[in-house]
């Protein structure tokens, strides 16, 4: 029958009073690092959902839900066309129809729909400068946003009669419209006045305006479907042009239905998201079922009442579940660090530990205490302080987070509980045990040999799994597989992917631990035959200490983890820079609007004249041109530029050179063709790749690539051309960009006093480093690095603690022999530094290269917001510094040390042993 372990609870209580110090360390390890990995992933699910919410704010109304549905036929029984009178109600039947074909779960996420009736854009004719009209109706639960009519009274209908029939080929249909002050004031009309417009097709249309309004709230949601409805909207209808708009009351929409074809008066629902209501659980969801509206959408070939649904929302909250995706593994991969350092400096409090105990456990061992029952109480001592200091740790997360996680302190408690009882039961075994020392020196070979294989065997086994994690990082990636029933919880196969770095610091620490005994026992060697007796103990006494494993294994793999973490942070900051860099393209940049566009030129001069600006550069920037090659249609940004000037400000900034600019100043191939540089996101586009820009009212323009563009503003599709070549061409620019750069930028472009919107770099740099993903991760990097290096200074405290009194003893019994005080001092200098200083040396080399092999795949561009990885940045001032601190740490050690061994009597050390 198998006895069960009896402890020996006053055995247990007087080892626990006796070695307090050390396991309150213990404790406060466990504590401060189960407060950090209980808080961060709760943290960062509150950071997920502010994520979701700031990217649903930001897209605006590309998140909205738009259900369209076309019209009843409103042919009369005569062969005109009849006017319905109760088509506002149609509306409102159509916007509750949508509404109840969302189901509850967008139902809950979507504000109250907002119908919206448009025409097609019309044409103002007369004076210089392009300008469109739209006549456009809004209803809502209150049906509509609330005006003041300032001048004039609400649009009515054309004619008393609720119902009347017009012939199809008859004048056109009078209606009646509201223009809001702005836009009145712009067009210079008034309540009884007619504006002259017509459509694609020639056809004038009566419009007549029938008052003035205000709006009682110019933040009600409904206007952003129609901000022309509000003041007039430049580049609406393309570079150039201004939209202006009138506004359909329920009275008069009746006349606009007759005023257009059947098919030109178009409806729509809009649901906007209510970003306060979205959470990333929710995402996926969300996401599914707008892409079932979608498959159950009617054909739009079809000309009848069916809802036909249109959305970019699940691409929105599937962009942001992929950022989100990222920021996670990205978080794992330092929080695996950090386990990492704490678990081996766990380890090496444990060794600690037991190597003062040794003397009591083998005490124990000899009055007869069993294995099982030492193995008992230790396991009981340890379990209680893991358990307790990770309880306490977990509290403390729930009171600094608004969630706890407790997986992630799981490892860091296991290392606790399990470390101290495995290494005492070993040394208790080693204490007792009786066998004896073969005196056959095959045997004793055999022993030894069996040994080393063991150990190569344990390393051989992490050096593969390190290689397999860098691999499959590689080949894998860290994004987990979406899926729509994903809860967004990290999933088991990205466990070795996420460890890659771990592993990596881990088995870069076994290769300078096989190495720095071979450089101890030449460094002995070469000391030998010197004439100093100083140097020849120091040597001897490192290349007695560089066999022991697990200090230096701290000492290198927290130092390389703890640089991996500041690298990272460097990386995401640099990053961040460089993305406003690119985003913006200068220190600032003013987007001019339409009706100011012709003044570009001596806007520009002006703002070269303010003091502090260094160079300006104007371009015409058109987003979505209509470009040709011989097989595919492209809609890139296309940007007319001065070559020469631009390739100037690329040269004078962060932004990447494009010497390929110099080209454009050179003609195509053809007479007739202009040099363009071309950059596509689908791939290259091929030198001598010919090209067309269409353009209203003339023959197409003929492009030759000529090169690749560099990017600008951030876009996939970009083109470039010399604005000389193209006015050459018979297509002179129009500048709606001014990109400026200097000191005085910020100031020179605010000043302007046109209509123009300015966007600052600075600006644009501080809203992408507050966005929730991005500062949660830069914060876990920079504390990841602290908190790993604190725990690197703790693992040298601990390894010299351990080798203190075998260490002083030595060094005692050398001064019995003549060696002072000074020089014992010298000696232990000399046993201490060498491992610290390969340590500080190879430790930020390891992160470097860890960083190296490992930032591409954790996808730090979904962060920073460019499109390509950022350059990995090493800061070696810093990174140094983390050297120099270990050096300085163990040297002040050592007079540390000699102050507390100061009051050793000699005659005690000589009896030692006896």
């Amino acid at each position: 029958m198998t006895r069960r372990p009896a402890p020996h609870w006053p055995s247990v209580r007087g080892r626990g009073r006796a070695d307090a110090g050390a396991l309150l360390l213990t404790a406060a390890v466990i504590t401060a690092v189960a407060l950090l990995a209980g808080a961060v992933p709760a943290l960062l699910r509150a950071a997920a959902d502010d994520a979701v919410q700031d990217t649903v704010r930001r897209a605006g109304t590309d998140a909205n839900v738009l259900v369209h549905a076309d019209w009843e036929r409103d042919d009369g029984p005569t062969g005109g066309r009849f006017r319905m009178s109760r088509l506002a109600e149609d509306v409102e039947d159509f916007r509750e129809r949508a509404a109840f074909a969302l189901g509850p779960d967008l139902d809950a996420a979507l504000l109250p729909p907002i119908a919206v009736v448009n025409t097609p854009v019309l044409t103002i004719t007369g004076g210089n400068l392009p300008r469109t009209f739209q006549l456009t109706y809004l209803a809502d639960d209150l049906g509509g946003p609330d005006v003041t009519w300032i001048a004039g009274s609400a649009p009515g209908p054309t004619v008393p009669e609720r119902s009347v029939e017009v012939p199809y080929n008859g004048p056109p249909w009078p209606v009646q419209v509201g223009l809001s002050e702005a836009d009145a004031a712009a067009l210079r009309l008034g309540p009884g006045d007619r504006l002259a417009v017509q459509d694609g097709q020639g056809n004038g249309k009566d419009v007549r305006i029938s008052g003035i309004y205000r709006p009682a709230d110019s933040a009600d949601p409904a206007w952003r479907l129609a901000p022309a409805l509000l003041r007039p909207a430049p580049g609406a209808d393309g570079v150039g042009t201004t939209r202006f708009a009138g506004l359909l009351s329920r009275e008069s929409l009746p006349d606009a239905r007759l005023a257009f074809d059947q098919d030109q008066l178009r409806r729509t629902v809009h649901f906007a998201p209510e970003p306060g209501a979205l959470t990333w659980g929710a995402t996926a969801t969300l996401a599914g079922q707008v892409v079932k509206l979608k498959a159950a959408s009617g054909s739009s070939a079809v000309r009848d009442d069916s809802l036909k649904w249109e959305s970019s929302l699940d691409s929105v909250l599937r962009d942001s579940r992929t950022q989100i995706s990222a920021a996670s593994v990205q978080a794992a991969v330092l929080l695996g660090g950090v386990l990492t350092a704490t678990v081996l400096v766990l380890l090496l409090a444990a060794d600690l530990l037991v190597r003062r105990r040794t003397p009591a456990l083998a005490a124990a061992r000899q009055r007869g205490a069993a294995l099982p029952d030492l193995g008992a109480e230790l396991v009981v001592e340890s379990t209680m302080v893991a358990l307790s200091a990770a309880a306490v740790g977990l509290v403390l997360a729930r009171a600094a987070a608004p969630g706890v996680s407790w997986t992630w302190a799981v490892p860091v408690v296991l290392a606790g509980a399990v470390a101290g009882p495995t290494f005492g039961i070993l040394a208790a075994a080693r204490a007792s045990r009786d066998r004896r020392q073969p005196a056959n020196p095959a045997a004793r070979r055999w022993i030894l040999a069996t040994g080393r294989l063991r150990r190569a065997a344990v390393e051989a086994t992490l050096l593969i799994a390190a290689l397999a994690a860098v691999v499959t990082l590689h080949q894998r990636g860290l994004l987990p597989v979406a899926s729509d029933d994903d809860a967004g919880e990290l999933t088991g196969d990205l466990v070795l992917p996420i460890s890659a770095v771990a592993l990596g610091a881990l088995a870069g620490a076994l290769v300078v631990l096989r190495l720095l005994p071979v450089g101890a026992r030449f460094a002995l060697r070469q000391s030998l035959r010197s004439r100093r007796p100083l140097a020849v103990f120091g040597a001897a006494r490192a290349a007695t200490t560089a066999a022991r494993a697990l200090p230096l294994l701290v000492l290198i793999s927290a130092t390389a983890l703890a640089s991996f973490a500041l690298v990272v942070g460097a990386t995401i900051t640099r990053g961040l820079t460089d993305g406003a860099w690119s985003t913006v393209g200068a220190d600032a940049r003013l987007d001019v609007g339409a009706d100011a566009a012709s003044a570009t030129p001596a806007l520009a001069e002006r703002i070269a004249a303010a003091p502090g600006v260094e160079q300006v550069v104007v371009a015409q920037v058109t987003d979505s041109a209509r470009v040709f090659t011989e097989s595919t249609p492209l809609t890139p940004r296309l940007v007319v530029v001065d070559a020469a000037a631009f390739a100037r400000l690329l040269a004078t900034t962060p932004l990447p050179d494009a010497p390929a600019l110099a080209r454009l100043a050179t003609p195509g191939p053809g007479s007739a063709d202009v040099p363009a540089l071309v950059r596509s996101g689908g791939g290259d586009v091929p030198t001598g790749t010919r090209l067309q820009l269409s353009r209203d009212g003339g023959p197409a323009i003929r492009l030759t690539s000529v090169g690749t563009a560099p990017s600008v503003g951030g876009a996939g599709d970009v083109v470039i051309v010399d604005a000389t070549a193209l006015a050459e061409a018979g297509l002179p620019a129009v500048p709606n960009t001014v990109w400026v750069t200097g000191s005085g930028a910020a100031q020179a472009v605010s000043a302007t006093g046109v209509a123009a919107d300015v966007v600052l770099r600075t600006d644009v740099q501080r809203v992408q480093r507050a966005a929730p993903l991005t500062a949660g991760t830069l914060r876990l990097a920079w504390t990841a690095a602290i908190v790993v290096l604190a725990l690197g200074l703790l693992g040298l405290t601990l390894a010299a603690a351990a080798g203190a009194s075998e260490r002083w003893q030595t060094l005692s019994r050398l001064r019995t022999l003549g060696l002072r005080p000074r020089d014992a001092r010298w000696v232990a200098a000399g046993e201490l530094l060498p491992p610290v200083v390969v340590a500080a040396v190879c430790g930020p080399l390891l992160g470097a290269l860890l960083a190296h092999l490992t930032l591409g795949p954790l996808e730090l561009r979904l962060l920073t917001g460019q499109a390509a990885d950022p350059a990995t940045v090493l800061p070696w001032w810093l990174l140094g510094l983390f050297g120099a601190t270990l050096v300085a740490t163990a040297a002040a050690v050592v007079p540390v040390e000699a102050a507390l061994r100061r009051r050793d009597r000699l005659s005690e050390v000589l009896r030692a042993g006896e």
